[in-house]
């Protein structure tokens, strides 16, 4: 066995021995001397796995949110936080130079391989017909951490999907079983997202509709990220038609009036889970998209409506500037939320409405969910001219909505292939100017130093 084979999960020994001081009992690897050499030998063992919210649902790559245009930090923040932060705010080439582990790599391969050992383990176990539902849940459950976990990563760590080069631009390893002496190999971006598609539509016909753990996959939880996944490959044909399936099963929206900003949060627990929440799970945390160091731009601030509802929901002054306040994440205070929620359904509906040219869906989309952000009596539905302007119409809301939720980074890597919404993102500190431009080769990270030493991958160009 050679040890670069290993690489990507040496850490998951580590994280398979946190599973016993998880808040969630997890009475089988606490009665286990050595969880890490452990096969689960019943479905109520992968089930108490499965329920490690610490893997599965805190673990997906927040570099992108840290290197987006959501915020700007000051000169002396960037000055006096060296290392990934500083880095990845301004693209340096080496985001984290002798970080030898990088927890956006790391953490998801870690949910991976736990998501593998299940799956490995369910063929195994002995079940009764009464058994069905609960294996088909924790075989679908499995499914979807996988398969959401592999789409994070390629946002992370491979070029956007391109149908005329997906097949043979680079992806990330795939790796599809609990093995740790397979040889380690990144596969082509198209590789990938049939994977992905794989795992996903897998899990779809596997789990049930409703749950009542909010960080618990169901089937609409997956049909909003199959949603998300074919926006952002521009196949809006099925980005419709999955929105349209998540939304039949679930469409509620929160109506902002009934929300007093002096009372209420989204940050207050005690409101947890909020009612636009379809799965729940969080980026890792970064420090500069921190309340205490991210700092919103006043053209975005200011693009809000008086009128709007959330101008004094989602912000709040602080150091007499604007930070971002709201947020889904309720249960782990900095981590934010990028989980599956209506209000995104709906904008993702709209764009593929406008996209087709059916301006009167997209726009009653758009006006349901917008009369729920605004001041009673005061919203004037939207109207627009033709498909193009109705398409500007929800990017634009897109933007406003949907902050803070690791939406954005892919947003504007697929934007960018259309010279109608490519943006060059700019930073400046001090006297210097720092600017990535549409298509630039640092919109994909590279993977961490040790990874490349070990295993002998290709690194991605900077």
């Amino acid at each position: 066995m050679k040890i670069s084979n290993l690489s990507q999960y040496t850490h998951i020994i580590l994280a398979l021995l946190l599973c016993a001081s998880c808040k969630k009992q997890n009475d089988f690897l606490n009665a286990v001397p050595n969880e890490a050499l452990t096969i689960p030998k019943t479905l109520t063992d992968l089930q108490l796995l499965l329920q490690n919210d610490y893997i599965f649902n805190q673990s997906d790559p927040g570099i992108g949110l840290a290197s987006s245009d959501e915020f700007y930090v000051s000169t002396s923040d960037w000055i006096n936080n060296p290392g990934p932060d500083q880095n990845s705010y301004v693209w340096a080439k080496d985001i984290y130079p002798g970080v030898l582990n990088l927890p956006d790599w790391n953490g998801p391969y870690n949910l991976i391989y736990n998501a593998n050992v299940i799956l490995d383990a369910l063929p195994t176990i002995e079940r009764s017909s009464n058994d069905q539902q609960k294996f088909n849940t924790i075989k679908g459950s499995a499914l979807f951490f996988r398969g959401l976990t592999f789409y994070n990563l390629v946002q992370a760590f491979a070029k956007p999907y391109d149908s005329t080069t997906a097949t043979s631009d680079l992806g990330i390893p795939l790796k599809l079983n609990s093995n740790l002496t397979d040889k380690v190999i990144r596969s082509s971006v198209q590789a990938c997202y049939n994977q992905i598609f794989s795992d996903l539509n897998s899990a779809l016909s596997l789990l049930p509709n409703t749950s009542e753990n909010i960080e618990m996959p169901t089937s609409p939880a997956v049909n909003g990220l199959l949603s998300r996944i074919y926006l952002n490959i521009g196949d809006y044909t099925n980005a419709l038609k999955y929105s349209t399936s998540a939304l039949s099963s679930f469409n509620t929206l929160m109506d902002f009036n009934s929300i007093t900003p002096a009372l209420y949060t989204f940050t207050d627990p005690s409101h947890f889970p909020l009612p636009e929440m379809i799965y729940l799970t969080c980026m890792l945390n970064w420090e500069f998209p921190a309340f205490t160091h991210g700092i919103i731009d006043s053209t975005l601030y200011n693009s809000y409506d008086s009128n709007d509802l959330r101008k004094n929901l989602y912000f709040v002054k602080y150091n007499n500037q604007w930070r971002f306040k709201g947020n889904y994440q309720l249960k782990r205070f900095g981590y934010q939320f990028d989980g599956i929620a209506t209000d995104e359904l709906y904008l993702n509906r709209a764009e593929c409405y406008a996209r087709s040219g059916d301006i009167n869906s997209c726009l009653n989309d758009l006006n349901t969910l917008l009369i729920t952000r605004w001041k009673s009596s005061t919203f004037i539905p939207f109207t627009a001219a033709n498909s193009n302007d109705a398409l500007e119409l929800v990017l634009r809301e897109r933007r406003k909505e949907l902050l803070f939720r690791g939406l954005r980074w892919p947003d504007l890597r697929r934007l960018n292939k259309d010279s109608r919404f490519a943006i060059t993102l700019t930073r400046t500190i001090n006297s210097s100017t720092y600017t990535l431009p549409p298509g630039d080769p640092r919109y994909v990270f590279a993977i961490p130093d040790q990874e490349i030493q070990l295993t002998g991958i290709q690194q991605n160009p900077r």
